[in-house]
């Protein structure tokens, strides 16, 4: 009886474990086939429900939110863990990286100004932290992973079936060496400069990093923003200095780049600032390491000779808000006093004894290009007990010149929208 029961049980356990196998994952032999435009049999993937329970409960969340008058903001999309936006330049179809597996394509049919389709993007490629997601202006798409870069031309087009056009920019270790591999500050960000190079943001993985790695991270462009051609050639370390840009965008009026920076942690609540930097000339240095945010010398480095022509921020923000994802409003639908100004996404503190942030900010620029004060532009998702209903990322523009804020929190995409009273 003793046996017959142990086989039983081993029957049990055995029928457990194949139920709890989880989903099979993308090949890595499906990139190969999608290079070589081969089908990969891959299922088409389920749409994302955007209604329900979950969508209704975000929706009530948003009246709290408050705006300058005028303004309005809405449930534009349901999409999981919401991180960096790219609005495709042919048909405003919005891309949409995580920092988990996948991506996500965001689809407005109707032009009601609510998607009406959410689906994963290229399902049968196995991505790693895909949260950097940028278009050049002829309509290629590249995502930018924890350490590989990819490119998806004609993707606005292509995204319809499971199979789409890919090609490998930087194959897995070319973007970071592996040994730097880690997870912290793994979320990168790229754009298309005027020049058409590729621009990306690498965030060093520490706190603050020991003084033995500082030469390899230069050199690898660790901590800083390193460019490169479109197809991955001609690489070059942009500028140095930086903690973990999570946020960057040229100026069209000047053809200047600007990033966010996240400040150094355990130093207290009130210190030191966030960033919102200008760059004007390739190898500047931003201060980092030697400084953890604006003037605030680091602990590790306050005896450290501080190199020369180091260049403070244009704009300090309030202390660990965590500054992410920006943007200069180009678009027609806001006032005249936004246009030309930057929206920037802070995603809220985490280890603040009071939290801040989680809120979408404005910096307008002066008459000669540098920044003036930031102010608020929409908050409430950080309760006055501290709870947070949603936590803010990216700043991305419709075609209509509306503003699509992501939410990596509650899994969304916002739309603020502007109509004159």
């Amino acid at each position: 009886m003793r046996s017959i029961l142990l086989a039983a049980v081993s029957v049990v356990v055995l029928a457990s474990s194949s139920l709890a196998q989880p989903a099979a994952q993308p090949s890595s032999s499906n990139l190969e086939k999608l290079q070589a435009f081969q089908s990969t049999g891959t299922e088409e993937p389920k749409p994302i429900p955007q209604e329900g329970r979950r969508a209704d409960a975000i929706r009530r969340n948003l009246e709290r939110i408050q705006l300058p008058a005028g303004f309005k903001i809405d449930l534009y999309a349901i999409v999981p863990d919401a991180r960096h936006m790219a609005v495709g330049p042919n048909a405003g179809v919005v891309f949409v990286g995580t920092r988990k597996n996948n991506v996500y394509v965001v689809t407005d049919r109707d032009k009601d100004r609510v998607a009406d389709e959410v689906k994963q993007f290229a399902p049968s490629i196995a991505f790693k932290i895909p949260n950097g997601v940028c278009f050049s202006r002829d309509g290629i798409l590249y995502v930018v992973e924890q350490n590989r870069v990819l490119q998806f031309p004609a993707a606005e087009f292509f995204y319809e079936g499971p199979d789409v056009a890919a090609f490998i920019v930087a194959k897995h270790g070319d973007l970071i060496p592996p040994t730097e591999e880690s997870f912290n500050h793994t979320a990168r960000v790229c754009r298309i400069g005027p020049d058409n190079k590729l621009y990306i943001a690498l965030g060093q993985p520490f706190n603050v990093p020991p003084k033995d790695k500082l030469d390899l991270y230069k050199r690898a462009g660790i901590g800083g923003i390193i460019r490169m051609d479109q197809d991955g050639k001609n690489r070059e370390v942009y500028v140095t200095g930086i903690r973990n840009s999570v946020g960057m965008d040229f100026n069209p009026a000047d053809r200047t780049l600007w990033f966010t920076d996240n400040q150094v942690d355990g130093m207290g609540d009130d210190r030191p600032p966030g960033e919102i930097n200008r760059i004007t000339n390739m190898g500047q240095n931003f201060g980092f390491p030697w400084y953890g945010g604006g003037t605030v010398r680091t602990v590790e480095y306050k005896d450290e000779q501080v190199p020369a022509g180091v260049v403070g921020p244009q704009a300090e923000m309030d202390p660990h808000a965590a500054d992410l994802g920006m943007m200069f409003y180009t678009g027609r639908m806001f006032p005249q006093t936004y246009r030309g100004g930057i929206f920037s996404a802070q995603h809220g503190s985490w280890n603040r004894t009071k939290p801040i942030g989680a809120r979408v900010m404005f910096t307008p620029l002066k008459p000669d290009g540098t920044a003036d004060k930031p102010q608020v532009f929409a908050e409430g998702w950080l309760t006055d007990n501290g709870e947070y209903l949603g936590r803010p990322v990216d700043v991305a523009m419709l075609p209509d010149g509306s503003l699509l804020v992501s939410d990596d929190t509650a899994g969304a995409i916002y739309r603020i929208s502007y109509e004159a009273r």
